[in-house]
């Protein structure tokens, strides 16, 4: 059993030590439960410890992107339902990237028994945001869930210094 609390306080201390990102849990409006602007990151306080430890790693995920990668910005913006199946692969890229990040810093601090967990957690969320983006629709999270998906492959974090941008207030982050 992943002890999901004391990863996600330890993953979030991480963060905040040695990427000097900070982590606010707040009250955040409904569909989101989680968002970030580059320098922030901003975590519901109703979720749950589990998706809480998926939204601390994913989020930094992002967070990381956007410092290296000026365009991965514009990739984690609002998109209207349908997307253009011309931009889902880069989408779908965007997250697995994000994902990988996420894993590289459970590695980074010496959480290694969550692998197989991170990588069907990010596997559901990218079902879930494919089926969104393909047809508006927002039906439950864990019904796009699945065991035993391929595990990812870590990414390494670049050095980066964090750019405040703005918060995704209506984004898909959901």
């Amino acid at each position: 059993m992943i002890p999901f609390a004391e990863y996600a306080d330890r993953v979030e201390q991480y963060i905040q030590r040695i990427y000097g990102v900070p982590i606010v849990t707040r009250d955040i409006p409904d569909p989101l439960i989680g968002d970030l602007n580059g320098s922030e990151i901003q975590i519901d306080n109703a979720v749950t410890p589990e998706q809480r430890l998926f939204l601390l790693a994913h989020l930094f995920g992002h967070t990381v992107q956007w410092n290296v990668r000026p365009e991965a910005y514009d990739l984690g913006q609002p998109r209207q339902p349908p997307v253009n199946n011309d931009a889902l692969p880069s989408l779908m890229d965007y997250e697995k990237e994000a994902a990988r990040y996420a894993l590289g810093l459970f590695h980074e601090i010496g959480i290694t028994g969550a692998d197989q967990w991170l990588s069907d957690y990010a596997a559901c969320d990218n079902a879930y945001l494919r089926h969104f983006y393909e047809t508006g629709e927002k039906k439950d999270f864990l019904s796009f869930w699945q065991e035993g998906t391929p595990c990812m492959e870590p990414q390494r974090i670049p050095a980066f210094v964090p750019v405040t941008r703005a918060f995704r207030t209506d984004g898909i982050v959901i």
